[in-house]
This record gives structure tokens, C-alpha cells and sequence, in this order.
């Protein structure tokens, strides 16, 4: 043994074991890792972490050191291969649970929740600890599951060595307490407002479904709720009549900062912004399909014709034209040709001539 620890005749014995089983058990680390993570992937359950371990010779040694004479034989042993899974927040610790029971044979008697201990400084170990079994059999190993925060704060007590054999003053003690209350709590609530967040999208989701536009800030999540109903499908199709185009599809998302730089702030002011540019865009796409042949048409056409007719009734002229084209498409030279030509193009539309030869 490369370990210093001298071991009794039984854990020599057990020792031995673990060696004829090494093999074994490092196959089933691995099978073990790969079934569960494959089942969280399968059930789109995101998670900071997922590792697996062999216990190690001095490792054991030392268990066999303490406490050897309370196993008959190594497989009565249910950590020498361990699994731990990290999770962001609390709730998800129970999703994965739910899904290692799905997977593994659970061995209910010993496995444990040590998250209902509630002792004053178990933050850092309020893990749950599952103790599993392949569905086709083989040892038994142990499956911890516990939040990001849960692990740092465990790491931490290990690294200072709070745990360990040097008795910590009372003063330290009561600090850590305190500090391991205060992480508990912050885990707590980040998992209340992820939950708070989550109904929070749903409502403005049924909001913007029940036409209550005004409810409803603009933002990333709010727009493409949005554009679920199709607010630019009828603007589109009759630029498409022009030439009998096809409409392709693209992202309308790279709009949403042109929106926010117009000031609208609310579904019902996008809502207002179209009805009020719809027909003047129609004009100013026109005037620019008229000449061409084009029978393919972005469904980005009816939101970039309302944005230009917006800067353009408001007086931003050229330069304002290349802002929305700089934003939408990333700067480059071309986009001040583009502006250009449709700076041209609008003088010829009647609503904005005055504007133009001003």
C-alpha cells in the first residue's frame, strides 16, 4: 500500500477486495455518468456540473482505518464510486432526483436527505444523497445532488479546514454559522425568483395573447411573444403583391434595438407605430420594387420599410436611414449606399417631399 495508514488483518483483507473490484467499478463510474447524463440532457434539465469518481487507495484506506470493522465485505462499502450533480437552484435538485429514481435502483434505507437535517452549520453539506444501483445490478454507489452554492460553500469549509481535526474556536464557528445561514438564504431566493420571473413571463405571454398590448414593456421576451402573432404579415404580403414575390423567412429580432432607439416602450406602442406607418411604407417599398424584378422578399421588408419611414418623418434624413441599416445589418459601407438610395427614392413620395427639398 502506498498510504502510511497500517491497516488490521480484516482491512487488509477488504483492501484486497477493493483491488479485485477496481476494474468493475471504474466501468460502472463511467456507465453510471453517461446513463445520467443522458437523461438529463433527454429532459432538458441544464446543470452546472456532473462528476464522477473511483475512491482512491489512501482514501479508503483511511475509511478502513476508522471504521473497517463495520463491513463485512467491500461491497458493504456504498461510496467507492460516487456521482455528484450541481445544480444552479434548489428546485432543480429535486428534478434531478426525480429522474435518478427513474433511471437507478435506489437503496431507500440508506440513502439520505440531508437537506432536513436543519443543523445550524450543514449548509455546505445539505446535499441529497442518493445510494444507487445500475438497473442491472452490480455494486451499489452514491449519487450526491446539491446546488452551485452548496458545493462553494462545501469546498470552503474543507479548504479552511473548519471540519477538520483542529477544534475552531466558538467566535469562528458562530461567523461561519452566519455565513452559511446567509448563503442558505441566497439560495433560497434565487430559486423564489427564477419561480417569480418564470409566472412573470407566462402572465405577460397571456397578456400579449388577449391583445392587452399596453400591459406589456417591449423587451427581447415580450417581442417574440409579439411576433408570434404575426404582426407584419399583412404590411408583408402586400409588398410581396408588387411583384408577385415569394417571402422568405429571417429573424425580425436584430430590430428590437432600432424599436427601443424610437422610444416606443410598450406592445401597444409597436402596435400604434405600424398602424401609423403601414400605408406610407407600403409607398416608399414600392418605390423601390417598381424598378426591380425582384421575386423573392424578406419577411424582414415590412418592419425595415415602417423603420425608415419613421426616420424619415422624423427628419433624421440620411444619416438616420444608416443608423437603422447599421443596426440591424452590423456597419460597413455599404449600409451608407443603401441610405443613400432610399434617401434619394424618398423624394419622390408625396408625405415626405416637403421634408426632403427642406
Amino acid at each position: 500500500m502506498k498510504s502510511n495508514i497500517k491497516l488490521d488483518a480484516h482491512g487488509e483483507q477488504l483492501m484486497q477486495q477493493f483491488h479485485e473490484l477496481e476494474p468493475t467499478l471504474e466501468m460502472l463510474a463511467k456507465d453510471a455518468y453517461d446513463q445520467l447524463r443522458h437523461a438529463l440532457r433527454e429532459q432538458g434539465i441544464y446543470v452546472t456540473a456532473i462528476e464522477y469518481r473511483v475512491k482512491t487507495e489512501s482514501s479508503l484506506a483511511g475509511k478502513l482505518e476508522l471504521k473497517g470493522a463495520k463491513y463485512k465485505n467491500i461491497n458493504d462499502i456504498t461510496d467507492l464510486v460516487g456521482l455528484r450533480v450541481i445544480t444552479f437552484y434548489t428546485d432543480e435538485v429535486d428534478k434531478v432526483a426525480v429522474i435518478a429514481k427513474n433511471i437507478f435502483d435506489v437503496d431507500w434505507q440508506e440513502s439520505v436527505d440531508k437537506r432536513k437535517l436543519h443543523e445550524l452549520d450543514s449548509f455546505g453539506y445539505n446535499s441529497l444523497h442518493y445510494i444507487c444501483r445500475l438497473k442491472t445490478g452490480g455494486p451499489r454507489f452514491e449519487l450526491q445532488m446539491r446546488t452551485a452554492l452548496q458545493h462553494v460553500w462545501s469546498t470552503i469549509e474543507h479548504d479552511t479546514g473548519y471540519k477538520g481535526e483542529v477544534k475552531i474556536p466558538k467566535e469562528y464557528r458562530r461567523q461561519f454559522s452566519r455565513l452559511a445561514g446567509m448563503l442558505e438564504l441566497i439560495d433560497d431566493e434565487f430559486s423564489r425568483l427564477r419561480l417569480a420571473l418564470s409566472d412573470y413571463r407566462r402572465r405577460l405571454k397571456s397578456l400579449v395573447e388577449d391583445g392587452h398590448l399596453g400591459e406589456v414593456p417591449l423587451s427581447a421576451g415580450s417581442f417574440r411573444n409579439y411576433l408570434d402573432l404575426h404582426p407584419f404579415d399583412r404590411l408583408n404580403r402586400r409588398i410581396a403583391a408588387v411583384n408577385q414575390a415569394e417571402i422568405y423567412p429571417v429573424s425580425l429580432m436584430p430590430f428590437l434595438p432600432v424599436l427601443d432607439s424610437f422610444g416606443l416602450e410598450t406592445l401597444d406602442d409597436v402596435q400604434h407605430f405600424i398602424d401609423e406607418n403601414s400605408d406610407d411604407a407600403y409607398q416608399l417599398a414600392v418605390s423601390q420594387l417598381a424598378v426591380t424584378d425582384f421575386d423573392i422578399l424578406s419577411s424582414g421588408a415590412a418592419l425595415q420599410n415602417l423603420c425608415m419611414v419613421h426616420v424619415l418623418k422624423q427628419g433624421d434624413g440620411r444619416d438616420g436611414l444608416k443608423a437603422v441599416f447599421d443596426t440591424i445589418n452590423g456597419e460597413s459601407d455599404a449600409n451608407g449606399l443603401l441610405a443613400d438610395m432610399i434617401w434619394k427614392q424618398a423624394a419622390t413620395l408625396p408625405f415626405l417631399a416637403t421634408i426632403v427639398q427642406g
